[in-house]
């Protein structure tokens, strides 16, 4: 059965607990999502508190990570979503992200609306992925892919 959290903090605790331990066992993000067969962007958020793992995948994070079955369980209840609290967010790489927003969000809209109509992107049936490419006038580039399914709105 499906449960959901309705206080965002027992996964806010769980999310402190496995980064705690990713560190102590010196992993990454990808070793995690290695382990749990799912990409690395999606468990990463998932260990963070914004979504849920299916049983397998929530159980082989919690041994990877040294957690107990309870911590296995909470990882598969859909959370409170939601991990900025209000305001303009003030950890610069974050920060940076409600920048580009700021700028080119009504871009973004004037665009998605033109080419596809009135509707939005889903942020759940989505997919993300981040890369590190070299920067041909030198130095890296981040290429960050949100890549989510158009849903129209519909009248009624």
């Amino acid at each position: 059965m499906v449960h959901a959290q309705f206080d965002p903090t027992a996964r806010q605790q769980l999310a402190a607990a496995a980064v705690d331990a990713k560190l102590r066992k010196d992993l990454t993000w990808q070793q995690i999502a290695d382990a749990a067969g799912l990409s690395v962007a999606f468990v990463t958020a998932a260990v963070l508190g914004q979504h849920p793992l299916p049983a397998a995948s929530a159980t082989a994070v919690a041994e990877l990570l040294g957690l107990d079955q309870d911590a296995a369980l909470l990882l598969q209840t859909v959370p409170t979503r939601g991990s900025i609290p209000g305001g303009i967010p003030t950890d610069p790489t974050i920060y940076r992200f409600h920048e580009m927003l700021q700028v080119y969000g009504t871009t973004l809209k004037a665009l998605v609306h033109e080419q596809f109509g009135d509707g939005i992107i889903s942020a759940i049936n989505f997919k993300l992925d981040v890369q590190k490419v070299a920067d041909p006038e030198g130095g890296e580039r981040a290429v960050i892919t949100l890549d989510g399914k158009y849903l129209p709105t519909k009248p009624f």
